[in-house]
């Protein structure tokens, strides 16, 4: 199997430019093909969206071609408008910066890396033809407006760019000339990596399709323009992560499903997943994990109901190692494991502080992060779903007293530490 039918066969490839031509070139390993995926470094850490692509670039990596990871240092300044109803929050030089190199070391827990701005960072996995890392901020320093305008700009249509999807949204509600230009920007930067690096395809999710085709587009526009007979830019997107109702997987109430510990503690990341629907459960795991995709489709033949919850194991664990290293994933299985069976104490559990020895249960609710608010909590209390110490509590007036610490728990699943 040819890792471009593997990539078919999990799920993973949503829309191509020239299937024939891709599926040949990605299929002949021994001629390595330089791709890249482009990270906008909007927040200090990656989230499971991103996972998906750094996972597939990875599954490219060790079938023998080479991944190019852009951090999205300059195109971050602009915001890409793609599924926003509003202008993203401006972000400065120095807060980019800082996102990148967070960008950098997650991006190192799952890619071989050799990057000269990260030495560090190099080799902490092997496998396969090393990744590079670049920033588009590097090229977009020296660029200058009008020329970029004259030699880049004049071979764009107003009227298509209109109808791209990536601008619908913000069309709606007004879209500005700052976003505008960002496609632009990320065509680019296809054209600057094609004529420096030699990179033929860029890939990336399948909201950014009309971006990434716009950079195929590009490079091929210039190469007529220049008179280069032997051009080739390919764009390829993966399927986006989606639950079964076609919604984006990794939202919780909690918020985002972040790479980074600090922001998503390894236990709620595992638990994240080992309490997915049973709907979702065989597809994710085809998409993320590396378990043989004979394996998984056996799965997907012979378990149903509870069984399913062996399926759910795994992928929280494969995804937890990946993520936070071995050690991590076995000490959060097993508290989790303790969690569920007995509502033990174990250390690993997510942890929330409070300074009060005796607390309100829908103070506690909300405190513990398991409630948005007192009316939350409420309609939580009333209707049965909150336990402390694994006794369920229906009176919303309950005051509770920490000894030590107690697990306050929110229906089947979500369980927190909390201590004075």
């Amino acid at each position: 199997m040819t890792i471009f039918e593997e990539l078919k066969r999990r799920g993973l490839i949503a829309q191509m430019s020239h299937e024939e031509e891709i599926a040949e070139l990605l299929s002949d390993t021994s001629k390595p093909v330089k791709f890249y995926i482009g990270f906008d470094a909007t927040a200090d850490s990656l989230h499971i969206g991103g996972l998906l692509q750094l996972i597939t670039m990875r599954r490219l990596q060790l079938s023998g071609h080479h991944p190019i990871a852009l951090l999205g240092t300059a195109t971050t300044l602009i915001g890409d408008p793609t599924g926003k109803d509003s202008l993203r929050q401006m972000l400065t030089h120095e807060a980019i910066s800082h996102n990148a190199d967070c960008f950098a070391e997650q991006m190192s827990r799952i890619l071989n890396l050799k990057s000269d701005d990260y030495p560090d960072l190099s080799g902490r996995v092997s496998g396969g033809i090393p990744a590079e890392i670049v920033k588009n901020g590097d090229w977009f320093a020296d660029i200058k407006y009008l020329e970029f305008l004259r030699d880049v700009g004049r071979h764009f249509s107003v009227n298509k760019m209109l109808t791209a999807e990536c601008f619908k949204t913000r069309l709606e509600k007004g879209l500005s000339f700052l976003e505008f230009n960002y496609m632009l920007l990320q065509s680019y930067d296809f054209l600057h990596l094609y004529r420096t690096k030699g990179i033929t395809m860029q890939f990336g999710g399948n909201d950014q399709w009309s971006n990434i085709l716009s950079g195929a587009d590009l490079v091929r526009r210039i190469a007529v323009a220049e008179n280069i007979t032997e051009s080739s830019a390919y764009a390829m997107t993966f399927s986006l992560l989606l639950t079964k109702d076609g919604k984006k997987m990794g939202k919780t109430e909690k918020g985002a499903i972040w790479l980074s510990a600090d922001k998503c503690s390894p236990y709620d990341f595992f638990q994240y997943f080992r309490n997915i629907d049973d709907g979702d459960v065989i597809n994710t795991l085809k998409m993320m994990t590396f378990v043989p995709i004979e394996e998984i489709e056996n799965m997907e033949k012979t378990l149903s109901g509870k069984e399913l919850n062996s399926a759910k194991e795994l992928l929280a664990f494969e995804l937890t190692k990946m993520v936070h290293g071995e050690d991590e994933a076995i000490k959060t299985r097993e508290s989790a494991k303790s969690v569920f069976v007995s509502g033990g104490d174990d250390d690993n559990m997510p942890t929330v502080t409070v300074i009060e020895s005796e607390i309100g249960i829908l103070d506690l609710l909300v405190q513990s992060g398991l409630c948005k608010s007192k009316r939350e909590a409420r309609t939580t209390v009333e209707q049965g779903a909150a336990s402390i110490n694994r006794e369920k509590n229906t009176d919303v007036n309950a005051v509770i007293t920490i000894d030590d610490f107690v697990i306050v728990q929110k229906g089947k699943k979500n369980f927190v530490k909390v201590i004075i």
